[in-house]
């Protein structure tokens, strides 16, 4: 039988970590390595680096899952948040496991576009909508990500005939509809696009293929 002391250091959570994609951000762990430690409960807090106290999370406080929604705690995206989590088992409670210092606006992961595409007989319109944060303006609608960052759209073409692989960037900018001309009919082209956000050098993921024959 493991003694308490052996107890709290073998449910301890592990790997305690921010992720975050447009400012919805979650912090995730994992649990300790006691075959036991499946049956934990979890207490979640968190505090702006530089506060004296924490903070309860209270809908992740005495919870079983992995993972605890931290969006609304995190929304001065300019200030550097550290969260920690412990676990509960049989009456014994671990010591805490603090996450790394994490900043929203620094270390969010931006997501790709939204693309939509209308084809004419020898050109392609590109519609493109940026990913929105969560967070609301006062009518209601969310923010797009373009409102905190200096974000460029970037737009490849693939023409199926030639390479799968083989993405041409035809467009960076701000525009949010553009369009690709001199194509030729009867031909399949997809269109992917990223975010590119020039200042720290980041792109999004690519966002899902369209695909049109003209």
């Amino acid at each position: 039988v493991l003694g308490n002391q052996d107890l709290q250091d073998s449910i301890k959570p592990q790997k305690v970590e921010f992720h975050s994609l447009n400012f919805n951000t979650t912090l995730h762990w994992q649990p300790g390595w006691a075959r036991e430690a499946r049956d934990a409960l979890y207490f979640v807090q968190y505090k702006v680096y530089g506060q004296s106290t924490w903070q309860n999370k209270e809908e992740c406080w005495g919870i079983s899952s992995h993972v605890c929604d931290l969006t609304h705690e995190t929304s001065d995206i300019q200030e550097p948040y550290y969260s920690r989590v412990r676990a509960a088992l049989a009456g014994v409670y671990s010591s805490w496991s603090l996450s790394c210092r994490f900043t929203p606006w620094r270390e969010t992961m931006i997501g790709p576009p939204m693309v939509t595409v209308v084809h004419s007989n020898k050109s392609i319109t590109v519609k493109l909508q940026a990913p929105r944060s969560p967070y609301r303006r006062k009518r209601g609608s969310k923010i797009p990500m373009t409102n905190y960052y200096d974000l460029l759209y970037q737009v490849f073409i693939i023409n199926n005939l030639l390479d799968e692989q083989h993405r041409i960037l035809v467009y960076e900018g701000k525009d949010k509809v553009i369009k690709i001309e001199d194509l030729r009919p009867g031909v399949s082209y997809c269109i992917m696009a990223k975010m590119y956000m020039p200042m720290l050098d980041h792109s999004s993921a690519y966002s899902s293929r369209q695909c049109t024959v003209l």
